[in-house]
């Protein structure tokens, strides 16, 4: 199928206006009432990204970028890591061609829990309190050839634990290697909303779709952290056009993390 290709580089916007430093405090007070889609130039300003951070499909070869906190919280990468232009959600989106972590070899835009405001990487137990990960999102992309996107996920140590995996039009549910554990549904349409929620107590995970209980997963770990964004399962080897346009993409609307 014919496809277009950008010429333009995707740059990283990482910058606090001088001029939002040295507003008046009548400037200040009108900027408070301004509708919301003129106040969202990162995404953090539609997402609380406190206790995340964030790595890109960008970077040096299994040396992707890595975007910290306070910095994430002024940043955005287009086309990796924007805001929506109606403010009420944030594109993920990570390339065939893109850099991966020395760890896998597939590409990804996505964010990792932390703790203290973003200064430790998170890392709790699932016999030990209650761990809930709610996420509202939509798959809006996916690679040629190998169509396969993991857009939410529960992680152990050096290892996904279970996550959100779509490959297609089959939205899965999975359980360690085991990528087809549980099949949520069979007729998935790109860009459909759902909420994803995982629960971990007892030595156990509980994973939902839209309210609605699908599995469980049993797994007893003390180095577990949540993920969200686009994680392509793909790259140059088995997805072509090896190019900034064959890419998956997910689109976050709301994201919230408790801890009991």
């Amino acid at each position: 199928m014919p496809r277009t290709r950008t010429t333009m580089l995707a740059g990283i916007v990482a910058a606090v206006s001088t001029a939002t430093l040295t507003l008046s405090a009548h400037a200040d007070t009108a900027a408070r009432h301004e509708p919301r889609a003129t106040r969202c130039a990162h995404p953090a300003d539609v997402l609380d990204l406190t206790n995340w951070k964030l790595t890109l499909p960008t970077g040096e070869d299994e040396d992707p970028t890595e975007i910290t906190q306070p910095e994430l919280a002024a940043f955005s990468a287009d086309p990796w890591f924007r805001a929506d232009t109606g403010c009420d959600a944030v594109r993920f989106r990570a390339a065939v061609n893109g850099v991966t972590t020395g760890g896998s070899s597939y590409p990804r835009a996505e964010l990792r829990e932390m703790t203290e405001g973003g200064e430790d990487e998170a890392a709790w137990a699932t016999t030990d309190g209650t761990h809930t990960l709610v996420v509202r999102e939509s798959f809006t992309a996916l690679p040629e050839e190998r169509p396969y996107v993991v857009g939410a996920q529960v992680h152990g140590g050096d290892d996904d634990v279970t996550v959100f995996r779509l490959e297609g039009s089959k939205l899965y549910v999975t359980d360690g290697d085991d990528r087809h554990h549980h099949l949520v549904t069979d007729d998935y349409e790109l860009g459909t909303e759902f909420e994803a929620k995982f629960v971990a107590e007892d030595g156990e995970i509980g994973v939902y779709y839209n309210g609605e209980l699908q599995t469980t997963i049993s797994h007893d770990g003390d180095t577990n952290y949540f993920k969200a964004g686009a994680y392509t399962q793909a790259n140059c080897d088995n997805s072509d056009p090896c190019d900034d346009d064959n890419y998956g993409e997910v689109r976050l609307s709301a994201l919230k993390v408790t801890h009991t």
